[in-house]
C-alpha cells in the first residue's frame, strides 16, 4: 500500500511538470512581436481642366467725366434747381444767374444790329444808284467813292454788331448752368441770392458721371509682353475691335463679379517705375462702383487646356519650397518639390510642374504619411476639402 501512494505521487508531479511545460510554450507564443498594419491615407490623380491664367493687380476707380459747374458770368444766384445728390440729365437747367441784365444787354446788341443792315441796305441803294449815274456822267466819280465808302463802312459795322449779339447771346446762356451730361451732382455750395462769377469763376457744385464708369491700374513691362504675346498666339491685336477682357472686385466683395473690357494703355512706360497705365470700362447701373474706391483687378492672359489641378490643402512647405506627398506603386511614401501656379475656384491649386498626370497624390490623411514610410492608399476623386 505505500508503494502505490508512492507511485501516484510520482505520477501527479509528472502532469503537473508536462501542464507547466506547456503552459510556458503558450506564453512564449503569446508575446511573439507582431508589426501593425500601415496606416490608411486617402489619394487621387491630379484632376486634369482648362485653367485661365491671370495678371492680377490693384487699381482704382475714375469717373469716366467729372466737371465742376462754375458761374462764368457776376450776378446775384437766383435758382437751384436741382436736389443735392440728384442724378440728372444733359442739358438739365441746375442754376439760374440773374438773366435780366444780361437778355437785356442781348436784346440791345440785336438793335444795334438791326439798325445796321437797314443803313446798310439804304447805302448799298445809294451806291447803286450813283454808280449808275456816273456811268451816264451825270455823278462823278468822287460821289461815287463816297457812296462805296459808306456801304462798305455800314457792312463791316454790321459784322462787328452780329459779332457783338452773338457774345451777349453766349454771355446769357451762361446765366443758365446745365449739366453737360448724365450723372450725379454733389451738394450745392453758394446759396441762393449770393453773389457768384466775380473776378473769377466761382464754383457751384459738381457733376459725376457714373455710368459707365472707369477703373484704372498699372501695369509691370514684362505683363505687358505677357499679354501682348497672348494676343499675338490668338491672332488678336490692341487695336482690333475685340476688347481685351478685365474684371475687378471691390474689397468688400468675394471673387470678381464686375466685367468689363480695357479700353486704353498708355503708349508710353513710366521710366520711373517701369509701368504703363491701363484703363477698364464698366456698366455700373447699380452705383456699386464709386470714384476713389479701390479695386482688385485682374486680366486673362492665357489659357492652358489640361492644367494638372490639386486640393490646396494637400500641399506642404519646408525650406526647398511647396510640395506634394506621393504614394508611389510600392505603397511607398515620397516627397515632390512642386512649382505652383494660381489657385482657382473650388480651393484647387494649379501645379505647373513636379508631378504626373497618373501619380497619386495624398489628400487624405496627410499627418499619417511619412516620406519613405508604406501606407494603404484608398484611391478617390480628387476635391477640394
Amino acid at each position: 500500500m505505500p508503494a502505490l501512494r508512492t507511485d501516484t505521487t510520482w505520477l501527479r508531479r509528472t502532469s503537473l511538470m508536462a501542464l507547466a511545460t506547456f503552459a510556458l510554450a503558450a506564453c512564449k507564443e503569446e508575446n511573439k512581436y507582431v508589426a501593425p498594419p500601415p496606416p490608411k491615407v486617402t489619394v487621387a490623380p491630379p484632376t486634369k481642366q482648362e485653367v485661365t491664367y491671370y495678371l492680377e493687380t490693384n487699381g482704382n476707380v475714375v469717373a469716366v467725366n467729372s466737371v465742376n459747374l462754375e458761374a462764368r458770368v457776376q450776378g446775384f444766384l437766383t435758382e437751384i434747381n436741382y436736389i443735392d445728390g440728384q442724378e440728372v440729365k444733359g442739358g438739365t437747367n441746375l442754376f439760374t444767374i440773374e438773366p435780366q441784365p444780361f437778355l437785356a444787354q442781348l436784346n440791345e446788341a440785336k438793335a444795334q444790329e438791326a439798325a445796321t443792315q437797314a443803313q446798310l441796305r439804304q447805302a448799298q441803294d445809294e451806291y447803286t444808284r450813283q454808280s449808275t449815274l456816273g456811268k451816264s456822267d451825270f455823278a462823278s466819280q468822287s460821289v461815287v467813292d463816297q457812296a462805296l465808302a459808306k456801304r462798305d463802312a455800314l457792312a463791316a459795322q454790321l459784322q462787328q454788331n452780329q459779332a457783338n449779339t452773338q457774345i451777349q447771346a453766349i454771355n446769357y446762356s451762361y446765366t443758365h448752368v446745365t449739366a453737360p451730361f448724365d450723372g450725379m451732382v454733389t451738394a450745392h455750395i453758394p446759396s441762393i441770392g449770393a453773389l457768384v462769377g466775380g473776378a473769377s469763376p466761382t464754383k457751384l457744385a459738381t457733376i459725376v458721371q457714373l455710368d459707365p464708369i472707369h477703373v484704372t491700374f498699372s501695369i509691370s513691362e514684362q505683363e505687358v509682353q505677357r499679354i501682348r504675346a497672348s494676343l499675338k498666339a490668338r491672332h488678336i491685336t490692341i487695336n482690333d475691335d475685340t476688347k481685351i477682357p478685365v474684371e475687378v472686385g471691390l474689397q468688400t466683395e468675394t471673387g470678381y463679379p464686375h466685367s468689363g473690357v480695357i479700353d486704353y494703355i498708355a503708349p508710353l512706360v513710366d521710366t520711373s517705375t517701369g509701368t504703363l497705365t491701363a484703363r477698364g470700362l464698366f456698366a455700373n447701373k447699380d452705383r456699386t462702383l464709386l470714384p476713389g474706391f479701390f479695386a482688385r483687378v485682374r486680366v486673362p492672359v492665357n489659357k492652358v487646356p489640361d492644367a494638372l489641378v490639386v486640393p490646396d490643402t494637400a500641399l506642404g512647405a519646408d525650406q526647398g519650397g511647396r510640395y506634394l506627398l506621393v504614394v508611389g506603386k510600392d505603397d511607398v511614401v515620397s516627397q515632390k518639390h512642386v512649382e505652383t501656379g494660381p489657385l482657382i475656384d473650388g480651393g484647387m491649386r494649379v501645379i505647373q510642374k513636379g508631378i504626373a498626370a497618373d501619380d497619386r497624390i495624398v489628400v487624405g490623411g496627410i499627418q499619417r504619411a511619412i516620406p519613405g514610410a508604406k501606407v494603404e492608399p484608398v484611391v478617390q476623386t480628387a476635391s477640394a476639402r
